[in-house]
């Protein structure tokens, strides 16, 4: 009996021996073979923290949302979309840098790398949400038709506009609109708003699909240019932030901060401030 139980200890022995020799470790695991667990990767809103900064890409030719303008001698962008993104900072505990980019290179931006989120009075349309991810709308304007004032009642539908030029910004929503409601016009799209102003005022295209406020802000300031009755069959579904896919706790943050400034009803504030600012340039 006391032989059977050793000879039983030796075999149970060397099995666990020989078990443990045949299994790695998981713990021992280097290099570049085998990737780290989901977990184990910082989020981007961790590494925002962790650096310091935030980085926004705008366009900013799109007053009141945001444009140029000279504060203290200095070249400064303003506008109530760089509001909301120094509170979205504010709030994140970090500094905001800014880049200024055309309209149509900044979705391309994001998914690079290069800024780590886009606030630029932009729609979130189905398309850039198969490659981007959105806040909740912040705000919502209306779409309308420029023409020169001299043409005020020449153009008072969208068949009237039939052959002409009529501009839009490229890569926005506003372009979109002008093929599938004016179908028999000529779309001329240009990156920036205030090159398609030019293009209006210096009759090299007929109207200009765009958001009211940021006409408003131009239209203050050029007496020869005014809004048509063209009605536009579109409603705005509103603007909203744009962040790279898969990071749902920076959309979640930043959802946080949004949620605070309409209630607050401090967007509504920036908006007002934005327009004044336009107004006195």
């Amino acid at each position: 009996m006391f032989n059977k139980k050793i000879l039983g200890s030796i075999i149970l022995c060397s099995a666990l021996v020989l078990s443990a020799c045949g299994t790695k470790p998981a713990a021992t695991t280097t290099g570049g073979d085998q990737a780290a667990p989901p977990s184990a990767a910082a989020s981007k809103l961790e590494q925002i923290k962790k650096n310091g900064k935030i980085v926004v890409g705008t366009s900013a030719d799109y007053p009141p949302y945001e444009f140029h303008k000279e504060v203290d001698k200095k070249d400064t962008i303003v506008g109530f979309d760089i509001e909301i993104a120094k509170e979205i900072a504010k709030d994140l505990g970090v500094t905001l840098e800014m880049k200024d980019m055309k309209f149509d290179g900044l979705l391309p931006a994001l998914e690079a790398g290069a800024i780590d989120f886009v606030i630029s009075g932009m729609t979130p349309t189905e398309e850039r949400a198969q490659s981007v991810d959105f806040t909740k709308v912040y705000y919502t304007a209306v779409q309308t038709v420029s023409v020169r004032a001299e043409d005020k009642g020449k153009y008072k539908t969208i068949a009237d506009l039939k052959g002409k030029k009529v501009g839009a910004q490229k890569g926005a929503i506003q372009e979109t609109i002008v093929k599938e409601q004016f179908p028999q016009s000529e779309l001329k799209a240009i990156s920036k708003i205030s090159d398609l102003m030019l293009e209006l005022k210096n009759k090299k295209i007929e109207a200009l699909v765009v958001e009211k406020p940021v006409a408003a802000s131009y239209l203050s300031k050029n007496k020869d240019l005014a809004f048509a009755d063209i009605q536009l069959a579109v409603e705005d579904a509103g603007s909203a932030i744009a962040v790279k896919k898969n990071n749902p706790e920076l959309i979640a943050a930043m959802n946080k901060t949004l949620d605070r400034l309409i209630a607050d009803k401090q967007i509504d504030k920036f908006v007002t401030e934005a327009n004044e600012l336009v107004e006195v340039q």
